[in-house]
């Protein structure tokens, strides 16, 4: 059904043109010789017509290819001078033009809004000082900790390549192989893992930043999105449901929310650690698979994200937003989080495969400030900068910025920076190892958190997806897993899906990760 906007807006007064602008009379009209005889090549309408349309799908995301998205804006309500010297942060009350995308990860382009995925929740903010892009989730974990085993799980989460299925033993080999991935799990299959619509859920930076001041000190950054009126979710009946039903659910829901004046906010808070505190701290704070206790480190706010604008052209302002981790502004950097530095590159590396060399001057993802620098041509040029030397020239120079620690004449702490970011002279292949400390957040969780209504909501979630399981080994793997956070958690499922209870998975003691983490000088690298 067409927008309010489009009922409204009448006959049209342009006419109907071929693509380089001449009138046409009759759009459905093809040039042929005589009545009956074939088409002409000459006739260009036509010919354009189809070789156009033959064309008008791009590359959908590898990833995140399902989604739904609207403009508004993020404003800072608190002078955040203290922890960052960001020109933007340090303005209370400053606004900037957002563009949000939300999605589903493992799915397709025509996949459910509702299936159960974690959702993808990216916010590019226009800035004075540059776009600033947050590629969040709707989760503050994540699967993995080792940027490599990122393309292998989402391969496991997507097709067989013999049956082109889902498949539930593929799935499930995957995760009882990597049991880092339980705390996702278990946040997964509670009702967090079937979002009640886009915009009725919370957003989190899961990776660490690094939050600079002039005078070279920092603070560990985590950023945190509050949906006002709560994280809704739908049972995993009304999810599948929804999925025949309607699979553009949250899609609709989104875009009638806005148009109904209705705009979705967010209540934008971070947590801060200091050099000091993340070397005492009990985890890696880099291990994407584990939260900050918000007792610690309590949630300050920092501002509000507001949706007030539907799209006019989803292609243009949805499919075609390209969002990246490494899209920052001065002051705001990213911390040594293998999967984050991994992100770093991947996310603009796809976009130039997908939109082009030149994807960052299409409008949707332009920069509200002129750009200068000495990238030229490629396809899809929008900003040639003319005749502007294409190189650092004496004739016509540019200006450069200092680093934005010496901007007013401060020193990078490097002494604090080393202690932090230590960068060992020999390359070696690292992979994390699984303790004891990979399956307290997710016991608490299960014990501490969740109350006996949400405990049995679990147990059956996982039943219905783990009982698809045909391998007697990845099933008792995965029980070892569940077996590991709780041992009446691995009963239980085991008893829903008919499978015998396993012992627990043994893993090395919480003691051998801090041994490590200290004998390497990880905490002191953070």
């Amino acid at each position: 059904m067409p927008s309010q906007q489009v009922f409204k807006l009448g006959p049209e007064s342009a006419h109907y043109t071929t693509s380089n602008g001449a009138p046409v009379s009759e759009p459905y009209a093809a040039q042929r010789v005589g009545l009956l005889g074939p088409l002409l090549l000459q006739d260009f309408h036509h010919i354009d017509l189809l070789s156009h349309f033959d064309r008008e799908r791009i590359p959908e995301r590898v990833v995140h290819a399902k989604g739904a998205g609207a403009h508004g804006y993020f404003q800072v309500t608190e002078d955040l001078s203290d922890i960052t010297s960001n020109p933007f942060l340090c303005s209370k009350g400053k606004k900037a033009k957002a563009t949000v995308r939300f999605s589903t990860v493992g799915g397709e382009s025509g996949s459910a809004d509702t299936a159960r995925d974690p959702r993808g929740f990216a916010i590019k903010l226009r800035t004075e000082e540059g776009n600033w892009d947050w590629v969040f989730n709707n989760t503050p974990v994540f699967f993995i900790r080792d940027p490599a085993k990122f393309p292998h799980f989402i391969h496991t989460q997507k097709r067989d390549p013999q049956t082109h299925l889902k498949d539930a033993d593929m799935f499930w080999d995957y995760l009882s192989q990597n049991p880092e991935s339980i705390h996702q799990i278990m946040i997964l299959f509670s009702d967090r893992g079937t979002p009640d619509g886009y915009h009725q859920q919370h957003g989190y930076s899961g990776h660490t930043f690094k939050w600079f001041k002039k005078d070279g000190s920092f603070v560990y950054t985590q950023v945190h999105l509050r949906a006002e009126g709560g994280f809704k979710t739908l049972s995993d009946a009304q999810a599948g449901k929804l999925a025949g039903e309607n699979p553009d659910y949250g899609t609709q829901k989104l875009f009638e929310a806005i148009e109904s004046g209705h705009p979705p906010t967010w209540n934008v808070f971070v947590q801060t650690m200091t050099p000091a505190q993340a070397e005492q701290f009990r985890y890696n704070i880099l291990d994407l698979t584990k939260v900050w206790p918000h007792k610690e480190f309590p949630l300050r706010p920092i501002g509000k994200l507001v949706l007030d604008e539907n799209v006019q052209n989803y292609f243009a302002e949805i499919e075609q937003v390209a969002f990246s981790p490494s899209h920052l502004v001065p002051y705001i950097e990213p911390s040594a989080d293998p999967v984050l530095q991994s992100r770093l590159f991947s996310y603009p590396d796809t976009h130039r495969h997908r939109l082009g060399t030149n994807y960052q001057q299409l409008p949707v993802n332009a920069p509200i400030v002129p750009v200068a620098n000495f990238q030229r041509d490629g396809a899809g040029v929008f900003v040639s900068q003319g005749a502007r030397p294409n190189y650092q020239s004496s004739i016509v120079p540019l200006k450069y910025a200092g680093a934005p620690a010496t901007l007013e004449g401060g020193a990078r702490d490097l002494e604090r920076e080393i202690k932090h970011e230590t960068f060992i002279g020999g390359a070696f292949r690292d992979l994390s190892e699984i303790t004891e400390l990979d399956f307290e957040q997710p016991r608490a969780l299960w014990s501490k958190v969740w109350n006996d209504q949400q405990r049995e909501a679990y147990v059956q979630n996982v039943a219905g997806h783990f009982g698809g399981v045909k391998s007697a080994e990845v099933r008792a793997r995965q029980l070892s897993v569940w077996a590991a956070v709780d041992q009446s958690l691995s009963d239980r499922i085991a008893k829903a899906v008919g499978a015998p209870t396993v012992q627990p998975l043994k893993v090395k003691p919480a003691s051998d990760a801090v041994r490590f983490r200290a004998n390497l000088g990880v905490y002191k690298s953070a």
